[in-house]
């Protein structure tokens, strides 16, 4: 969701609260004689606001650790695959540019085929494994290899290894969802507290009104920032393939 499509749903938010608050007043006014009990509506609208205050930072610290865990998987396996493809020229001759190629394909596939998939939350197909089997066959010498060369092909199969840890974590974030527990009390929560709104006696309309326009738009935008979040590899607020691109652009 682009920026301006998320300006347009909070001042709707807003402007439709603003609009139930007339309703209100309209149809439903304070009594000149009647008594508005504020002392138990606040209390409740306290408790409701705390509590949902709580599932609001459950639900932010969720897909906030869920997003940095992606970013970090990724630039993990872009930092390494850019590693294995600087070892390339401690192999032996005929290896170094079979591994380039390799690495070159395997960095390819991830930004143009996987991340796109990754973004609609689809599932991965194994060409990608395949892709890492070929840089992990590119990389093996034989026996024959001289010490500086084995000792570099070790040290290829260990970046190898950080690719493989890396990889797992990308696929496993990119499928990892707000639980619908959470998202289910996100909502009535917010529900709720605004319909508390309307059991103050507020006899100043302006005034009423700006207070709920004000918290219901800031309710949206909340809700709208967990949905971003809530997708990793989302183009808005999720990971991005830059340190793939930085590294093989």
């Amino acid at each position: 969701m682009a920026l301006f499509e998320t300006l347009v749903v909070v001042l709707g938010v807003a402007f439709v609260s603003a609009l139930a608050v007339f309703a209100k007043t309209r149809f439903f006014p304070v009594g000149e004689d009647e008594e508005p009990r504020e002392d138990v509506a606040e209390y409740i609208a306290m408790m409701v606001s705390v509590l949902y205050a709580v599932v609001l930072g459950l639900c932010l610290v969720s897909v906030w650790d869920t997003r940095s865990d992606a970013a970090d998987n990724v630039q993990a396996e872009a930092s390494a695959l850019h590693q294995t493809y600087l070892l390339a020229d401690a192999l032996p001759a005929a290896q170094r540019q079979p591994l380039r190629e390799a690495a070159r394909a395997y960095a390819d596939h991830v930004v143009g085929v996987e991340w796109p998939r990754m973004a609609e939350r689809e599932q991965l197909d194994p060409s990608g494994w395949r892709l890492l089997d070929r840089l992990r066959r590119a990389g093996e010498v034989g026996d024959s290899a001289e010490v500086p060369e084995q000792i570099a092909a070790q040290e290829v199969l260990a970046q190898l290894g950080y690719i493989d840890d890396a990889r797992r974590g990308r696929e496993a974030a990119a499928q990892e969802r707000l639980s619908p527990v959470l998202w289910t009390g996100l909502l009535i929560g917010g529900a709720l507290t605004l319909a508390f709104m309307f059991l103050f006696g507020i006899r100043r309309s302006v005034t009423h009104v700006v207070m709920v326009m004000g918290l219901s738009g800031f309710i949206a935008f909340t809700v709208l920032l967990i949905h971003q979040l809530d997708a990793p590899f989302g183009e808005m607020l999720g990971a991005s393939p830059e340190p793939f691109t930085r590294y093989f652009g």
